[in-house]
């Protein structure tokens, strides 16, 4: 069996298939008792040898909602564990190390893991790089704060964001021991989808994470959303993070007083109610590690200078009507009625704009937007659109849903929640192709795939992944992303 010496002790792992895998290990203390709602502490250095052959729990979060990225149980706070899947052992000439790609895994911050099958990093892994995928604290147990937290924190001390402060100490933790695995510490790519491409982009704006990651991706990972900052109202009038950690204490939640009433409580006393992804209860604007907003950052050139992929599928949130009451639909409620009746000019009418203005608001129109102003920073930039619609998938889609990329990324199609077909397999080596090739040398292009154009040349243009193959092309509909970044440009 492989074994690997990291700081902390000797690993276990197993061997399989050409990868070597190390799974369940610790890269910070259980943040249970009085260090959880804390930034996390280096994990505790163990004697002997440490068996890796299993993952770890997966941090408390609501019951499984079908997501095949969610991952099994059990379920615990003491979750604060990564995997790692690395080549075989190389021939003894070879002496370069390999790229290593983090995963951050989504699920609206309330949902998810890195143990999940669909995250399996072997297929990958065989391309030549090292994959490591995390666990963070999630819901309320990982994006919080109180006023009874808030009194007993020092000046400057970091709060509320402790499942950001997790992946910042995740990838302190490759950084550090990359080398045991065949890793090259100064070759990391951050990837993430969802809420954890929202993730990707506040560690590009986060200075605790500057010099960690080399490249980064981000799918499906918004880009105008505001932060909930500690003790102020969101720009938008909605109440503080602490003003809605009191209120859960007050209505429907647990009614304490103190930090340590807090802390005593169990883990699963702050799933209900549900705290809202984009309504700005997990969405954190802490001061410390998040200072300000990513479209704010990303405008004023303050983002990480790091290589970017960034993306969105074709019909992300198809089922969502802007009408229907949700922090997503009231994105459109300030518009004149001038904008509205462009808006609906624009998508050939009513039912045109109730099935993709969420998808374009939320999602397509803010990854260009972030891939303009990163290519205009200086940056190398490659914007992409997924398309890929397998005949057995059972929705009315018109289009790739939101997350369905995920399983191509990873090429791992054994995991998809419909059967598959050869153009599927052709799309994964395709999109796994393009990444690995990324994290290897920040340039998405070669191995005899379709040229990936960078971004940042008039006119706008994408890669777009669909059942034919890649295809580079203008960014389709970009008339109605302008009508929305002029919507954007007045509300602001």
């Amino acid at each position: 069996m492989p074994r690997a010496a990291v700081e902390q002790g000797v690993l276990v792992g197993r061997a399989a298939d050409e990868v070597r895998s190390f799974k369940g290990v610790p890269y910070a203390r259980p943040p249970v008792g009085e260090l959880r709602w804390r930034a996390p502490r280096p994990a505790a250095p163990w004697d002997g040898e440490r068996d890796a052959g299993q993952v770890g729990a997966i941090c408390i979060q609501p019951p499984a909602n079908g997501d095949n990225g969610v991952g099994p149980p059990p379920m615990s706070e003491d979750c604060l564990t990564l995997n790692v899947w690395a080549p075989a052992d190389r021939a003894r000439d070879e002496t370069a190390p390999s790229p290593v790609m983090v995963w951050i895994h989504g699920g609206g911050l309330n949902n998810g893991s890195g143990t999940a099958a669909l995250y399996d990093g072997t297929r990958l892994a065989k391309r030549g790089v090292v994959v490591v995928t995390i666990n963070y604290r999630l819901g309320r147990l990982g994006f919080f704060d109180h006023p009874a937290l808030a009194a007993e924190r020092g000046p400057g001390e970091p709060a509320a964001n402790y499942g950001l402060m997790d992946v910042i100490a995740a990838l302190t933790w490759v950084r550090d021991n990359a080398a045991a695995f065949g890793g090259d510490p100064e070759n990391v790519t951050v990837f993430g989808e969802s809420s954890g491409g929202a993730l990707v982009t506040r560690l590009m704006i986060s200075d605790a994470a500057r010099g960690l990651f080399h490249r980064a991706v981000v799918q499906s990972g918004l880009g105008r959303e505001q932060g909930t900052p500690l003790d102020r109202p969101r720009a938008d009038g909605g109440a503080s993070l602490q003003e809605r950690g009191a209120a859960l204490a007050v209505s429907g939640g647990p009614a304490v007083a103190t930090a340590d009433q807090l802390r005593n409580l169990p883990g699963r006393s702050f799933l209900s109610p549900a705290p809202s992804f984009y309504g700005g209860d997990l969405l954190v604007r802490d001061g410390v590690l998040v200072t300000e907003d990513v479209e704010a950052a990303f405008a004023a050139g303050r983002e990480a200078p790091v290589p970017l992929i960034i993306g969105t599928n074709s019909a992300e949130f198809w089922w969502m009507k802007p009408s229907e009451l949700s922090p997503y639909g009231a994105i459109d409620d300030a518009m004149t009625e001038a904008e509205r009746a462009a808006f609906l000019a624009a998508y050939g009418g009513q039912e045109g704009y109730d099935q993709f203005v969420l998808s374009d608001l939320v999602f397509n129109e803010p990854a260009r937007h972030l891939a303009r102003l990163h290519a205009r920073n200086g940056h190398p930039t490659y914007l992409y659109r997924f398309d890929v619609v397998s005949a057995a998938m059972p929705e009315p889609h018109a289009g790739a849903t939101h997350a369905s990329e995920r399983q191509y990324v990873f090429d791992n199609l054994t995991a998809s929640p419909w059967p598959t077909t050869a153009m599927d397999q052709r799309a994964a080596d395709a999109m796994a192709g393009y990444w690995t090739a990324f994290a290897a040398k920040g340039d998405p292009n070669g191995g005899g795939r379709p040229a990936w154009p960078q971004f940042g040349s008039a006119p706008d243009t994408l890669l777009e992944f669909t059942n034919d193959g890649p295809v580079a092309k203008p960014v389709p509909f970009g008339a109605r992303l302008d009508l929305i970044e002029a919507y954007h440009a007045r509300v602001r």
